[in-house]
């Protein structure tokens, strides 16, 4: 108890107070307590609300659709989870046993949950204040980055086809594998008369990204 106590005084900065909220945010469904599901849904929420506004901060000139452009980006799941890997939160997991077997620690879709749950817990803990020190911190120069503002692989493609006088790119799932905790989806996209590409993820979404970003690689 003390060594998780002392590992999330570390990468908070702050000691927790109300540490069996920073524990349901460790724990997937698989193992037994409360699971880090309600805590995600608040703390996307909070991330989402840091973020916008740091970026009105930042970005003191750039229009509303330049500004969600960074905001999509900065609040992706492949972000929370390269976030959850600083911090070394797959050793922190509570799995249930063949969540462990099948590899869940690894999965972006899940590490970039806990992260968000992470938030949720330190909102309800400590406020929005020490929440917002933690993303700023641990997102570091990521809003500052890029001169100008990345576009979702999708709303790119999207682009791509309509300059092209193309029909819009059509997604379809072509398989779904594995146990509910641990679904894994292949999308296809399809361009009509350029061809298809296909992306994997751990969520239809993520499969989509994956496969519009596939698409445009081919297309550049």
């Amino acid at each position: 108890m003390s060594d998780l106590r002392d590992w999330l005084t570390a990468r908070l900065g702050r000691a927790p107070d109300n540490l069996p909220l920073y524990e349901a945010a460790l724990t997937h469904s698989s193992a037994p307590g409360d699971s880090y599901e309600r805590l995600e849904f608040l703390g996307d929420r909070v991330l989402g609300l840091v973020v916008a506004t740091w970026l009105i901060e930042t970005w003191p000139d750039e229009a509303e659709g330049k500004l969600s452009h960074r905001l999509n980006a900065l609040v992706t799941g492949e972000v929370c989870a390269e976030i959850a890997r600083g911090m070394g939160v797959a050793a922190r997991l509570r799995l249930g046993r063949q969540a462990q077997d099948d590899g869940v620690f690894e999965s972006t879709y899940v590490l970039g949950d806990v992260v968000e749950a992470l938030i949720g817990a330190l909102y309800l803990d400590a406020g929005l204040e020490a929440a917002t020190a933690f993303i700023r911190a641990a997102w570091g120069d990521r809003v500052t980055r890029l001169a100008q503002p990345p576009k979702h692989p999708k709303a790119a493609l999207q682009e791509w086809t309509a300059a092209q006088k193309r029909k819009a790119p059509d997604y379809e799932v072509t398989e779904a594998t594995g146990p509910d905790h641990a679904r894994r989806f292949t999308v296809t996209v399809r361009v009509n008369g350029v061809g298809e590409a296909t992306g994997k993820g751990l969520s239809k979404q993520e499969a989509e990204r994956e496969a519009a970003r596939a698409m445009l690689e081919a297309l550049s």
